[in-house]
């Protein structure tokens, strides 16, 4: 069946009563023996409370995954191998609803591809970027090809988008943290038995002179983002631009700041972004940096300082009240940077996550979140509180 998000369709007599109270009592018994476990469901039918604990009623996993993330990235790369759409016309705003598409409170995985896309007859996802050039194109002794350069360009802003913005968790399939090129197919009597393709070639990206090295070596860099400064646990998310015109995202996640530049020729200097806390900025995560395969447009050594008040933005049809602050960035195509708020004392610290997660709503203003304690709130257009 079909869901439509109406919830007559999970708590009526449609529902499996048996296999609900099964899993329940499955997950009840699993946390209470075993301590610290995370029990992750496959669920495509957006069942509410599946990731609520059993003493609130609900069915008790601890997460769920995203699994309309990977299905939007081979949809949007199988239309543009297919010629049927253009770089320029990727829908932002479609990006962000899907990446954005969870329950309040009830945490997602988020990955981009997995064996669905890596089994014979698919392709993985640097496979649809890059095609056949994976074979003879990869060597970084000589420049690549405008199809490599492409392909080493989203390849890494959609692991990235897809970390920063598209769950609680990120899963990294086999393979797809250094763009393996081939698919999976084990032995059958397809294949006649062969075990060709049952396999991953780890070496490629132990090869230096390979640029699955540098797709690797960029997936390393988020792992260590996230494990210094825990965005993706931090409860403050805000989405505050999807420019279908200039085809940028702005996104804040815990302490970060994110930009995204999908357009696949227009770069822009003194691109004016906003967020929520004043102070000064330095970029700590580049996917066009040269030891990641970019070419290293973007200086690193440079401080960003804020000014007050953000500019108007939209985040797809929806308005977005302005940021209390903004920033000016250099925002080259396809790339992506990522910045944090410099302490005052200049000493570069981790940061940690605090409390529960608080999840993106899509709500008639736009998306939006609580901000945490010590950030501005946006600016509400509701009227004061009548006095006491």
């Amino acid at each position: 069946m079909e869901f439509s998000g109406d919830y007559k369709q999970y708590f009526g007599m449609e529902t499996n009563v048996a296999a609900v109270n099964y899993l329940m009592m499955a997950n009840d018994m699993l946390h209470e023996c075993y301590p610290g476990i995370e029990v992750i469901a496959e669920d495509v039918s957006g069942m509410p409370t599946l990731c609520r604990p059993v003493k609130e009623g609900g069915v008790g996993f601890d997460a769920r995954l995203a699994m309309a993330i990977p299905d939007l990235w081979v949809r949007i790369l199988k239309a543009s191998r297919e010629g049927k759409l253009k770089d320029e016309d990727w829908s932002m705003h479609d990006i962000i609803a899907t990446l954005c598409n969870r329950r309040y409170t009830e945490k997602c995985i988020g990955y981009s591809e997995s064996h669905d896309q890596s089994i014979v007859g698919d392709k993985t996802i640097a496979f649809w970027l890059m095609d056949a050039e994976m074979y003879d194109g990869m060597s970084t002794f000589e420049p690549p090809t405008d199809v490599v350069a492409r392909g080493m360009a989203m390849h890494k802003m959609i692991r990235m988008i897809t970390m920063a913005i598209g769950g609680e968790g990120y899963l990294n399939f086999m393979g797809n943290e250094f763009g393996h090129p081939e698919w999976v197919d084990f032995p059958r009597e397809g294949n006649k038995w062969k075990h060709d393709h049952c396999r991953r070639q780890w070496t490629l990206a132990d090869t230096e002179h390979l640029r699955y090295f540098e797709l690797n070596n960029f997936d390393k860099a988020l792992q260590e983002l996230e494990e210094k400064y825990s965005f993706m646990s931090h409860e403050h998310q805000f989405v505050s631009m999807a420019c279908e015109e200039r085809k940028v995202i702005v996104a804040e996640r815990g302490p970060l700041l994110f930009v995204f530049n999908f357009h696949p020729t227009e770069s822009y200097e003194g691109l004016e972004v906003g967020l929520g806390m004043p102070g000064k900025y330095r970029i700590c995560l580049d996917t066009d940096a040269w030891s990641f395969g970019g070419a290293g447009r973007v200086g690193h050594d440079e401080d960003h300082f804020t000014s007050p008040g953000g500019p108007q933005t939209f985040v797809g049809p929806y308005e977005q009240e302005p940021r209390p602050c903004s920033l000016k960035v250099l925002s080259p195509s396809r790339s992506a940077q990522v910045f944090y708020k410099v302490p005052e004392d200049d000493i570069d610290m981790s940061l940690s996550s605090a409390g529960e997660n608080v999840h993106n709503l899509r709500q008639p203003g736009g998306l939006r979140v609580e901000p945490i304690g010590s950030m501005p709130p946006p600016r509400s257009n509701a009227p004061p509180p009548p006095p006491p």
